[in-house]
């Protein structure tokens, strides 16, 4: 298991950097990517600190459902109605730069594959 360290998502969490929140609840916070690869670029980050999506275990089973389902409304209320996608990077090699797991919402423009 990855070791968490306190991270700038933690730091956005305590409010100790700003960021421009779009949804807040008791498992998760959402707020808009500084920056931003699509039109609408949100990360959707668990309050629980989980260094990479690796490190989830059994017991997160729900938290994970509940990010899930927190990214599509989200994206519902952001008006993504045509579609958008949802990104987890999961370490060095996966892309992943913050060790805090964290979903990424990207859409408002057609979505290439692989991404370029």
């Amino acid at each position: 298991m990855t070791e968490t360290k306190d991270t700038i998502f933690g730091k956005i969490i305590r409010r100790e950097i700003r960021a421009d929140i779009v949804y807040e609840d008791d498992l998760a916070l959402a707020f808009k990517d500084i920056n931003p690869q699509a039109p609408v670029h949100i990360l959707v980050i668990p309050k629980k600190p989980i260094a990479k999506l690796a490190d989830a275990e059994s017991q997160d089973h729900a938290l994970m459902g509940h990010l899930l389902l927190t990214a599509k409304r989200i994206a519902e209320q952001a008006g993504l109605t045509n579609g958008y996608r949802v990104v987890i990077n999961n370490g060095d090699d996966g892309g992943q730069t913050v060790y805090h797991l964290h979903l990424h919402i990207l859409g408002g423009r057609q979505m290439e594959w692989p991404p370029g």
